[in-house]
């Protein structure tokens, strides 16, 4: 049965619209379960009606046509109890209405179960019997397991495809995709989907104007592979044993195969591109391969995808497209998961906003694009990405809503809440000047969260009051070995030159995680609860002495350095750090350096140390609260995980009685405590903290001025009388619709909203 589930969900995965995905469906499960009839109903969006849209059994003139409320018939009691109603002789059920034009007066034994996907009733499976008679328990498990399965498929066909014959089908025009916000913001551009180079699954389709030069560029690419693949078995001929190298005999076959090569041409001939033609026909292969009864033959469809994805490397290492050409004015950057290196590909004054399929509001996506100060959405993981290509987009960073060909209702709305965007954000820059003090007098310096060097001039023109975090991993990620000590010390020199005298607070080497090395690979089942941050450089202590070398090397006749220890969980990890920074120190000193012992301060984000918080305090000089990986760690909710990202909130009171917890025992120490996470750039969130009795606050330069804004806007007596409030509320809803209605009623509402 599991080879007929996976065979089902692969052949759905693949289908191009949602009209071919519920024929599948039925066809198949009806065949392979050896009933009557298969049917799928869908829920209207609109009229809230189930709509019978697919089945193998029913008359075909029904499809379409029959419509039945939640509270009608059968197939509405399943989608109104949201669980399987399993009945031997259906007409006998007080619930039972009989449609003529199905033909169904034939049939008796019924089995209906919901399809749910994020909890949300999208349709029903129903399948019929003509006899009497009662499915057993493991029909009715697997039919849940089918309907659970294909769930997330019909939920992304719906929105790729829309449905014929439903009224209120959910199209992309129109219908707002919902995903996380990732960035705050509104942009409206015009979508440039963009892939991993390599990944066959994300390739999207594209319209070629030269379809010879197109043939001939996917016939030279394969010629290249035939080259590479010749060169393999040369280089390995001698060290395999007679007949092993027929696997590469078979990988030139197939790249001589007419339907392989034969289908992409056409595939170009119909009006494709060659990556999109080639991510066709591969996974037409690959299919045929996974349905194959033999195991030895079913592997064979990983042989498919490893030659697909060679032939898709040559033609892009072959594709000379210039930036400028590739990047329309106002690009909406799309894909199915957005890297650094991809937003740092689309020139700066072309890029509008991104959206995303995977990722969350904390993903390092997410932190780039609120540092560049675009609009962003992620975790859309009903994003029809293949087909939205050059498609008009409109991406609301406020609320995680994204549009695709917008009626013209919708866009002149957002056009609107654009332009009222745009004059708060000159209305900020008159505070650029300004102190950062509350309406009582209460200084609370505002720092910039950076690691690019490209950043020290836009934190600098914010206003910052100096660096609350500079990532120190960026210099690692970028080269193809660790860089050397006077390398980094000149990247340090020219960060702490920068802002001098101003403070400049730099966090140890912190890799592990979501954040990986190339030349450094850590392989982990639970990388975040794994060997990361501190737990590797101490592990390393020659790591960990050459960067604090270089760092104090660099803060020579400046002295503004502050050093910050990452992924701290226990006192001894401190105690340890604290030996090898001192050992540093003495040994420049020996040398002849003129350095100077910086401030040390640790990061609460494990959730152990917060227990641990007084003692501590009374190791380091100063606290900053790792907002992302502190909510992350307390509510083990993985934050780049869309399906759980509406789980991840930093104003769940669990989160925030934290951040009492630690700011309560540092006070007692006299140490202060800033926060650096994405918490403190959240207007809202900000107002709490300064309830709370935070000292500073760290954020990305793009929100300073919102931030000092709130800050100067209330006094640290209001703050506290709000966030005693918001301290005995039991959900995260209730602290941001405080917090939120608090800004609104003092005129900040821009600040969290679209508009002003």
């Amino acid at each position: 049965m599991l080879d007929i589930l996976r065979s089902i969900i692969q052949e759905v995965n693949a289908a191009r619209n949602l009209d071919q995905a519920l024929t599948i469906i039925v066809e198949r499960v009806k065949s392979a379960l050896l009933v009557d009839v298969c049917s799928v109903y869908l829920v209207d969006q609109d009229s809230g009606e189930l709509v019978l849209m697919a089945s193998d059994g029913l008359l075909p003139e029904s499809i379409g046509f029959v419509r039945l409320k939640f509270d009608e018939g059968l197939v509405g009691l399943v989608a109104q109890r949201a669980e399987p109603i399993n009945l031997d002789n259906a007409p006998d059920h007080p619930r039972y209405r009989y449609f003529p034009e199905t033909g169904e007066e034939w049939y008796h034994a019924f089995l209906g179960v919901p399809i749910i996907h994020h909890r949300q009733v999208l349709g029903v499976l129903v399948l019929q019997q003509h006899a009497e008679y009662r499915y057993d328990e493991d029909m009715v498990t697997l039919l849940v397991t089918i309907a659970a399965q294909l769930a997330g498929a019909i939920a992304h066909a719906e929105a790729s495809g829309g449905i014929d014959g439903l009224q209120g089908k959910r199209r992309l025009d129109g219908y707002p995709l919902k995903g996380m916000p990732g960035a705050p913001g509104v942009a409206i551009g015009r979508a440039v989907v963009v892939h991993p180079h390599a990944d066959i699954d994300s390739i999207p389709d594209r319209p070629v104007e030269d379809v010879v030069a197109e043939q001939d560029r996917f016939m030279a690419a394969i010629g290249a592979v035939k080259r590479d693949v010749r060169a393999m078995v040369d280089n390995i001929s001698d060290a395999l044993p007679n007949g092993d190298s027929a696997l590469f005999d078979a990988y030139l076959l197939m790249l001589d195969s007419d339907s392989f090569i034969g289908g992409v041409l056409d595939n170009i001939r119909g009006g494709n591109w060659a990556p999109g033609a080639l991510r066709v026909v591969a996974t037409e292969h690959i299919r045929a391969f996974n349905e194959m009864e033999d195991l030895y033959l079913r592997e064979r469809a990983e042989d498919v995808r490893d030659l697909s994805r060679r032939v898709l490397q040559q033609l892009q290492q072959k594709q000379k497209q210039g930036k400028g050409d590739a990047y329309p004015r106002n690009t909406v950057l799309v894909g199915e998961e957005i890297t650094a290196s991809m937003l740092a590909e689309v020139p700066p004054a072309r890029l509008a906003g991104v959206v995303s399929v995977r990722g969350s509001s904390t993903s390092h996506t997410a932190i780039l694009a609120r540092a560049l100060g675009i609009p962003a959405v992620l975790g859309v993981d009903d994003l029809p990405v293949a087909r939205i290509n050059e498609m008009d987009v409109i991406v609301d960073g406020y609320s995680g809503r994204v549009y695709v060909n917008a009626p013209s209702g919708v866009k002149r709305e957002y056009k609107r809440l654009k332009k009222e965007e745009q004059e708060l954000s000159n209305e900020l820059q008159e505070l650029r000047g300004l102190e950062s003090l509350t309406e009582d007098g209460i200084r609370i310096p505002l720092y910039a969260n950076t690691g690019l060097v490209s950043d020290i001039r836009p934190s600098i023109e914010s206003g910052a009051e100096g660096i609350g975090l500079y990532r120190t991993e960026f210099p690692f990620m970028i080269r193809e070995r660790f860089p050397g000590e006077e390398e980094q010390r000149q990247v340090y020199r020219q960060v702490l030159e920068a802002f001098a005298p101003r403070p400049v607070t730099m966090r140890t080497l912190d890799v592990g995680g979501d954040k990986a090395l190339p030349y450094f690979p850590i392989k982990e089942d639970n990388p975040f609860l794994g060997w990361r941050g501190i737990r590797i450089t101490l592990d390393h202590p020659e790591i960990f002495l050459a960067q604090i070398r270089a760092m104090l090397k660099a803060s020579v006749g400046l002295n503004n350095l502050q050093l910050l220890l990452p992924m701290i969980s226990t006192l001894s990890e401190v105690d340890e750090a604290l030996s090898l920074i001192r050992r540093a120190y003495h040994e420049l000193l020996e040398e002849g350096e003129a350095v100077v012992l910086p401030k040390v301060g640790a990061m609460v984000e494990v959730p152990s140390v917060i227990y641990q918080i007084e003692p501590l305090a009374r190791r380091v000089d100063f606290l900053s609260i790792g907002s992302n990986d502190l909510t992350q760690y307390l509510l083990a909710v993985d934050r780049n995980n869309a399906r759980v990202a509406g789980l991840y909130d930093s104003l769940h009171p669990a989160v925030v009685h934290a951040v009492r917890l630690v700011v309560e025992g540092a006070r007692n120490h006299r140490v202060p405590v800033s926060v650096c996470g994405e918490m403190a750039g959240d207007p809202a969130a900000a107002l709490l903290l300064l309830g709370l009795g935070i000292n500073s606050l760290s954020m990305s330069a793009s929100s300073l001025l919102r931030i000092k804004w709130v800050i100067r806007s209330f006094s640290r007596r209001r703050a506290r009388t709000l966030a005693k409030k918001v301290m005995e509320m039991e959900d995260p809803q209730s602290i941001r619709r405080a917090l939120q209605g608090a800004l609104e009623k003092e005129g900040l509402g821009g600040l969290v909203r679209a508009g002003k």
